[in-house]
Parts: structure tokens; C-alpha cells; sequence
């Protein structure tokens, strides 16, 4: 069993208190919260030890989960990694990339130390549903939008909400990034809340990803096009179309939905299929590996390395969004 800890009992962090509550291979030794009155609703709500400092509860536990916002991950997880813990952190990993740079140092010095990050889309029903070993995308469409929401903006909505699709796409193109054209505006917030970014692949394929936080509905999909395949995926609703071109000889295909499809002498099936989607809870299952990979080693799904490539991305675009912003001259 594994002593954990808690950091930030926020919104999103009593979320995971109550799975980590749950998670035989964890024993809550205790939370913090920077708010003495958060502390106190909380240690009544979930019967769980409230500490006063953080370096207190670090030193009773041999993990610890980082949800306290993003300005004070490099900070929490700096001081964790210092005491030897294992440490599980909300995307994104940090505030800038020279912070993730340090940590990616001090992780290469401690190389028993476990670090897992919470791009928690990763583990979404809809995405496990896709067969990703077959998926060799060529373009990539995505939409995150969000109805507005105070929570969350403190960074921009690149860093809020388009880092999950910048983890996702990264996992799935197996090439460098080659560039980056982005633009972005600040509606409410002083950060960009809605943005647009275009990147481009050194095995030629392009990713085209929109995030809005002032969206008047909620959407969050992908749509992957490849050679003979188009992929659909729904975050939001967690489900996952497939089509897809089929032989006519190939075995199978009876009783599934297919229409006929004619190139001149060409024959062929537009094939339509929906994956299987099972329903997991996708934080416990985040916590549940990185239990895993402390006790059994198992490997992480979304490592440090990760969640430092989705950073850097993310910062491009915002460079990317600067620039354009700055050159940006309107004639009224």
C-alpha cells in the first residue's frame, strides 16, 4: 500500500481525494489547501487529516497528487521530488518550459521516482476505443469548445483546454513537429480564450485544433483522416465512429453497415463501424496506473516526457499567438 498525499482540494481535487479514497493500493495520509476554510469543509466532508503546511504532509507520505493550480506545480512537485516522492501532477506539468526543463533534470537524478501527468483525455473511453496501433494520421481536425467558466483562467485556453488535444495528437504522430502558425484573441479573460493553431509534421501530416472557452455549448472531438480511414472521436459523448474502405473478398464484412463504393472498375465498400466503449471512470483509471507503475512498475501512459512535449507545443502556439497579436493592426 502507498502513502499518499494530497495537494490542492479544489473542484477538481476532491474528485480525486474520493477516488484516491477508493483505490485499495492507496492510503490517504492527508490533504492541503492554501485556504484555511477549504481545509476545514473538506477534512469534515472526506474524514481525511487537513495539514496546515505542505512540507508536513510530505514528509507522512510516499506519493503525492499535485491538483493546485498550474502557477504552483514546479513548486509542490520540486519539493516532493526533493523528499523522494513519487508524485502525480494535473496537466498542464507547468507554467513555462523552463520549469519542466528543471524538472526533466532533477527527474533524470532520481530515476526511481515515479511522474505521471494528468492528461486525463488519454484515458477517455472514446480514445481507448481506438485501435492506435492502425492509426496513421495524415490530418487531424479537433474542437474543444467550453461554455465560459471562471475556473481555469489563469492560463490561456491553450494551456486550459487545447493541451488535451495537443497530448492526444503528439501520442498518435510518431514525427517531430515542423511548425506552427497559431492565432488567438482575449475576450473576457487577459489570455487568449479562444485559439486556433495549425501544425505541421515532418512526415507531412497537419493537425488543425480549435479551443474556445466561450463557446455556447460544449464540444470536445477529433476527427483523424488517413489513407482508406476516417476516424471520429467524441470525447464529450465517448463514443468513436470508424470508416473505412473494405475489398469486396474481405472476410466479415456480412451483417455489418456498408454501402457500395465505385471507382470506374473499382469496386468497393465504404465500411462503418463503431468500436466497442467501455465505460471507465478515466481518473480512477490514471490513479489506478500510477498505483501500478510505483508497485508493479509498470509503464506510465503519460509520462514526464509527455507532459513536457504537450508544454512546449502548447508554448509555440503561444509565441505563434504573440507575434500575430502584436502584429496585428486593425483599420476601423
Amino acid at each position: 500500500m502507498i502513502k499518499i498525499g494530497l495537494l490542492g482540494a479544489g473542484h477538481l481535487g476532491k474528485i480525486h481525494l474520493k477516488l484516491l479514497k477508493e483505490i485499495p493500493e492507496f492510503q490517504v495520509v492527508g490533504f492541503y489547501d492554501a485556504s484555511p476554510e477549504v481545509r476545514l469543509k473538506v477534512e469534515a466532508e472526506f474524514q481525511v487529516k487537513a495539514f496546515s503546511d505542505i512540507s508536513s504532509l510530505l514528509d507522512a507520505a510516499e506519493a503525492v497528487d499535485i491538483v493546485t493550480p498550474t502557477l504552483s506545480h514546479f513548486d509542490c512537485m520540486v519539493a516532493a521530488l526533493e523528499k523522494g516522492l513519487h508524485v502525480f501532477v494535473e496537466k498542464p506539468l507547468t507554467h513555462t518550459v523552463g520549469e519542466a526543463e528543471k524538472l526533466r533534470e532533477i527527474a533524470a537524478e532520481n530515476p526511481g521516482l515515479k511522474i505521471q501527468v494528468g492528461h486525463v483525455e488519454r484515458f477517455n473511453p472514446a480514445f481507448l476505443a481506438v485501435n492506435q496501433a492502425s492509426v496513421r494520421p495524415v490530418f487531424i481536425e479537433g474542437h474543444r469548445l467550453a461554455v465560459y467558466n471562471p475556473r481555469g483562467t489563469d492560463v490561456s485556453v491553450v494551456l486550459d483546454l487545447m493541451i488535451h488535444d495537443l497530448d492526444v495528437i503528439l501520442s498518435l504522430v510518431k514525427a517531430p513537429v515542423r511548425s506552427i502558425s497559431a492565432s488567438g484573441v482575449a475576450v473576457i479573460s487577459e489570455s487568449p480564450d479562444i485559439a486556433n493553431a495549425r501544425i505541421e509534421f515532418a512526415n507531412g501530416c497537419v493537425a488543425n485544433l480549435t479551443a474556445s472557452r466561450i463557446s455556447i455549448k460544449n464540444m470536445r472531438r477529433l476527427r483523424i483522416f488517413q489513407k482508406n480511414t476516417y476516424l471520429a472521436v467524441d470525447f464529450l459523448k465517448k463514443s468513436t465512429e470508424v470508416f473505412r474502405l473494405a475489398e469486396p473478398d474481405e472476410e466479415g464484412l456480412e451483417g455489418k453497415m456498408k454501402f457500395e463504393f465505385n471507382r470506374g472498375d473499382d469496386k468497393k465498400f465504404l465500411l462503418f463501424e463503431q468500436p466497442e466503449v467501455k465505460p471507465v471512470n478515466a481518473i480512477q483509471m490514471e490513479l489506478e496506473e500510477f498505483a501500478a507503475s510505483i508497485l508493479r512498475h509498470q509503464p506510465i501512459r503519460v509520462s514526464l516526457e509527455d507532459g513536457y512535449r504537450a508544454l512546449k507545443v502548447a508554448h509555440e502556439i503561444l509565441a505563434e499567438i504573440d507575434r500575430n497579436t502584436q502584429a496585428y493592426d486593425p483599420v476601423f
